[in-house]
C-alpha cells in the first residue's frame, strides 16, 4: 500500500467522524428541542389543573422569579400587568366557594422553542365552563349573567367560555417558567342562552377588571393595571369578522415580542 493511499484513507475517516460528529450534534438539538416543547406542555398543563382546583397559590413558582425582566400578563382590555408583585397578586388569597365550579381544557397546542434554547411560544385554546352560586342581592348588579331561577336560595351562573391564550416561556436556572401570559376571551354564554345573542349585549364585560367571582359569588376585581394596553382586543360579537389572533408561533431563532 502507498503511501498516498493511506493518507487518501486517512482523510476519508477524518471525513466521516467530522460528518458523524455533526449528525450527533444535530441529533442532540432536536431532542433537546423535542424535550424542551415537551416540559413547556407540561408546565401551562400544570397550571390549568392548578388553577381549576383553586390551588393558584401552587401556581406562583411556576413564574418567573422576582425581578425579571419583561414579565408581563395581560386578561382584559383594562390593562396590562408588568410588576412582578401585580402579576402574582392574580394568584393569590383566591377563595374556594362552595358550589363553585370551574373547567378549564386547553388544546391545539402549537409551541415553537428559539433554536437557541432560552425561550419558548405556544398558543392554546381552551374550552370550559364558570359557574357557582351567588347572593340574590349580589346578583342584582349583573342580571344577565345568571340562569332563571334560584337553587338553596340563591342565583346560578353558568357558563360555556371559550379562550385562547398566547404565553411566553423563559428558561431559568435550567427550568421554564411563565414569563408573558396573555389570555384572550373568544366568547361566552350563559347555560341557557346562546353565544350570539350573548355575545351582542356582553362587549363592554371585557372592558371590566373583573378577576373572578369569590365567595358568594361577589363580584372580585383586579388591582389597578401597571400600564394600559398597547391594542385593545374585543371578544365574538355578530357584527364582526374572526381573525387570526394570536398568530401560532413559527420557528424562531430568538425571542421575539409577539403576542402584544
Amino acid at each position: 500500500m502507498s503511501d498516498t493511499a493511506v493518507t487518501t484513507t486517512l482523510e476519508e475517516l477524518a471525513a466521516e467522524v467530522s460528518r458523524l460528529r455533526g449528525e450527533v450534534a444535530d441529533a442532540s438539538r432536536l431532542a433537546r428541542r423535542a424535550e424542551d416543547r415537551g416540559q413547556v406542555e407540561n408546565l401551562f398543563n400544570r397550571y390549568m389543573h392548578l388553577h381549576n382546583a383553586f390551588q393558584d397559590e401552587q401556581i406562583v413558582p411556576l413564574w418567573v422569579k422576582r425581578g425579571t425582566p419583561g414579565i408581563r400578563a395581560r386578561y382584559t382590555n383594562a390593562g396590562q400587568y408588568t410588576d412582578y408583585d401585580s402579576v402574582i397578586r392574580y394568584h393569590q388569597g383566591r377563595p374556594t366557594p362552595v358550589g363553585k365550579l370551574i373547567l378549564h381544557a386547553t388544546t391545539t397546542p402549537v409551541i415553537e422553542v428559539a433554536a437557541d434554547g432560552e425561550t419558548a411560544k405556544g398558543v392554546w385554546i381552551m374550552a370550559g365552563t364558570e359557574s357557582g352560586l351567588t347572593d340574590p342581592e349580589v346578583a342584582r348588579a349583573f342580571p344577565d349573567m345568571y340562569s332563571p331561577g334560584e337553587v338553596q336560595g340563591k342565583k346560578v351562573w353558568a357558563h360555556w367560555v371559550w379562550c385562547k391564550y398566547a404565553i411566553d416561556f423563559l428558561r431559568q436556572d435550567g427550568e421554564w417558567k411563565i414569563w408573558k401570559f396573555r389570555c384572550y376571551e373568544l366568547a361566552r354564554a350563559p347555560f341557557h342562552e346562546d353565544w350570539i345573542s350573548f355575545g351582542e349585549k356582553n362587549q363592554a364585560a371585557f372592558d371590566l377588571d373583573l378577576m373572578y367571582f369569590g365567595d358568594d359569588g361577589t363580584p372580585v376585581f383586579m388591582p389597578p393595571a401597571d400600564e394600559p394596553v398597547p391594542t385593545e382586543y374585543h371578544p365574538y360579537h355578530p357584527s364582526t369578522r374572526q381573525t387570526l389572533e394570536p398568530a401560532p408561533p413559527v420557528p424562531h431563532e430568538t425571542f421575539t415580542d409577539t403576542f402584544k
